[in-house]
Protein backbone atom coordinates (compact mmCIF):
# COMPACT_ATOMS: atom_id res chain seq x y z
CA UNK A 1 0.00 0.00 0.00
CA UNK A 2 0.96 3.44 -1.26
CA UNK A 3 0.39 6.53 0.90
CA UNK A 4 2.15 9.24 -0.64
CA UNK A 5 1.61 12.15 1.52
CA UNK A 6 -1.20 12.53 4.65
CA UNK A 7 -3.64 15.17 4.83
CA UNK A 8 -3.71 15.39 8.46
CA UNK A 9 -0.37 14.86 10.77
CA UNK A 10 -2.00 13.92 13.90
CA UNK A 11 -2.50 10.33 15.27
CA UNK A 12 -5.38 10.00 14.77
CA UNK A 13 -5.58 11.38 11.62
CA UNK A 14 -2.84 9.28 10.03
CA UNK A 15 -4.83 6.22 12.00
CA UNK A 16 -7.97 7.04 9.91
CA UNK A 17 -6.57 7.77 6.27
CA UNK A 18 -4.75 4.22 6.72
CA UNK A 19 -7.48 2.61 8.16
CA UNK A 20 -9.68 3.96 5.11
CA UNK A 21 -7.14 3.04 2.72
CA UNK A 22 -6.91 -0.34 3.68
CA UNK A 23 -10.82 -0.27 3.07
CA UNK A 24 -10.82 0.85 -0.19
CA UNK A 25 -8.21 -1.90 -1.04
CA UNK A 26 -10.73 -4.18 0.08
CA UNK A 27 -13.37 -2.65 -1.86
CA UNK A 28 -11.80 -2.94 -4.66
CA UNK A 29 -10.16 -6.65 -4.08
CA UNK A 30 -13.70 -7.17 -3.68
CA UNK A 31 -14.62 -6.12 -6.80
CA UNK A 32 -11.82 -7.72 -8.71
CA UNK A 33 -12.44 -10.86 -7.18
CA UNK A 34 -16.50 -11.08 -7.79
CA UNK A 35 -16.21 -10.07 -11.76
CA UNK A 36 -15.99 -12.58 -14.26
CA UNK A 37 -14.18 -10.13 -16.72
CA UNK A 38 -10.36 -10.80 -15.27
CA UNK A 39 -9.49 -7.14 -14.15
CA UNK A 40 -5.76 -6.28 -13.30
CA UNK A 41 -5.91 -3.96 -9.98
CA UNK A 42 -4.59 -1.29 -12.64
CA UNK A 43 -7.00 -1.19 -14.64
CA UNK A 44 -10.01 -1.51 -12.43
CA UNK A 45 -8.87 1.69 -10.63
CA UNK A 46 -8.58 3.37 -13.75
CA UNK A 47 -11.74 2.53 -15.41
CA UNK A 48 -13.61 2.87 -12.06
CA UNK A 49 -11.85 6.60 -11.90
CA UNK A 50 -13.08 7.30 -15.11
CA UNK A 51 -16.75 6.46 -14.39
CA UNK A 52 -17.08 7.75 -11.28
CA UNK A 53 -19.69 10.18 -12.12
CA UNK A 54 -21.44 8.03 -14.25
CA UNK A 55 -24.86 6.60 -12.59
CA UNK A 56 -25.02 2.89 -13.06
CA UNK A 57 -24.95 -0.40 -11.45
CA UNK A 58 -21.68 -1.08 -10.70
CA UNK A 59 -21.92 -4.78 -10.27
CA UNK A 60 -23.22 -4.83 -13.61
CA UNK A 61 -20.49 -2.23 -15.10
CA UNK A 62 -18.20 -4.92 -13.61
CA UNK A 63 -19.67 -7.48 -15.94
CA UNK A 64 -20.09 -5.58 -18.86
CA UNK A 65 -17.47 -2.49 -18.94
CA UNK A 66 -17.64 -1.59 -22.04
CA UNK A 67 -21.18 -1.04 -22.67
CA UNK A 68 -22.44 2.10 -23.45
CA UNK A 69 -24.11 3.69 -19.91
CA UNK A 70 -27.95 3.80 -19.69
CA UNK A 71 -29.63 6.64 -20.57
CA UNK A 72 -30.56 9.27 -18.08
CA UNK A 73 -34.02 10.15 -20.15
CA UNK A 74 -35.35 6.50 -19.93
CA UNK A 75 -34.31 6.23 -16.36
CA UNK A 76 -37.10 5.09 -14.15
CA UNK A 77 -38.38 8.13 -11.61
CA UNK A 78 -36.96 8.39 -8.34
CA UNK A 79 -37.16 10.94 -5.94
CA UNK A 80 -33.80 11.80 -5.84
CA UNK A 81 -33.64 12.41 -9.87
CA UNK A 82 -36.88 14.92 -9.95
CA UNK A 83 -36.79 18.55 -8.89
CA UNK A 84 -39.91 20.76 -8.94
CA UNK A 85 -38.99 24.44 -9.32
CA UNK A 86 -41.73 26.53 -9.25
Amino acid sequence: MKIKTFVGTSANAVKTQIWTALICMLLLRYLQMSSKFGWSMANLVALLRMNLFTHRDLMAWIEQPFAAPPDPAHAQESPQATLAFT
